[in-house]
């Protein structure tokens, strides 16, 4: 099913820009908002904090010179181990978020290192404590008029089916589908639309290469190197069933935004008009071109 271009938006990650420590080559702003705005793309999630500029007026504005708006930003926090630091720290990315005029913050209940790398494993006092901070976090967003989503993620302790399951009992915490992690995970991402469609509320799209996700899962190649590997691929080139998802979700009622999210790493720049946008042009005609 086609989605319109209207709700299709597009993502530093793709470009390679990661807030996860020692992640690759980063891509200027400039040069990725002007390939974003090449492609038709007429908006983006935020990128790490502080990529897209310092305060709310240097985001609006780098935003503005290439004609794009904000859909929202990733927000990964320690949820079960959380210190004061840790929630000052994502209320000011939440603060900066609203002020430059996103509509959503992704969460995720990352590792205690920020990497994406090693499995966590929670203790019960740990979920209790992960769940009383998810509920601080959708207070915190919702003071400022955004919507939280919480999303499941490789390396962080919503990752596996069980732990979504768990999630989907524990709390109220709306979702974003990802099709790449939540594969990955353990998860078919139909089951999740069949056994929650109403609690979904943002949509990244990723395709995926499920040999080299099986070398995750199995613990034979770190998450980091997987994506250098080609984990991810064009929508339409892997092995996820990106138009059944798609119109999975259509079929539900879901209006929100699908962000093409296909996480690459770089060790250096790549040629004027070529690296990673060719990729996102690929994704972005693969959508329209669904009957």
């Amino acid at each position: 099913m086609s989605v319109p271009a209207d709700r299709v938006g597009g993502a530093p990650i793709s470009w390679g820009v990661c807030e996860a420590p020692g992640w690759g080559y980063e891509l200027p702003a400039d040069r990725v908002l002007s390939e974003m705005s090449g492609l038709g793309l007429r908006a983006t999630e935020l990128g790490p904090t502080g990529y897209l500029g310092a305060t709310p007026a240097d985001v609006r504005a780098t935003l503005d010179r290439h004609g794009l708006t904000l859909i929202g930003g990733f927000l990964p926090v320690p949820m079960h181990v959380a210190t004061a630091a840790d929630l000052a720290e994502a209320a000011a990315a939440i603060g900066v978020l609203a002020a430059a005029g996103a509509e959503v913050v992704v969460l995720a209940a990352r590792s205690t290192d920020g990497s994406y790398d090693h499995r966590v494993r929670l203790t019960e006092d740990e979920w209790t404590t992960l769940f009383a901070t998810l509920a601080t976090l959708q207070a915190m967003a919702a003071e400022r008029g955004l919507r939280a989503a919480l999303h499941p993620h490789v390396g962080t302790a919503i990752e596996d089916r069980d732990a979504v399951l768990r999630l989907l009992a524990g709390s109220d915490v709306p979702l974003c589908l990802d099709t790449g992690h939540l594969l990955i995970g353990g998860m078919q991402p139909a089951e999740l639309i069949e056994l929650a469609a109403d609690r979904i509320t943002h949509v990244h799209l990723k395709d995926v290469d499920t040999a080299i996700a099986a070398t995750v899962q199995s613990g034979a190649r770190s998450y980091m190197n997987a994506v250098k590997a080609g984990l991810y691929t064009p929508l339409g080139a892997g092995d996820v069933d990106i138009a059944g998802i798609v119109a999975g979700l259509e079929a539900t009622g879901y209006a929100g935004w699908y962000v093409l999210e296909q996480d690459c790493a770089m060790d250096g720049p790549p040629a004027d008009g070529a690296g990673p946008v060719g990729d996102v042009r690929t994704s972005r005609a693969f959508l329209q071109d669904q009957p």
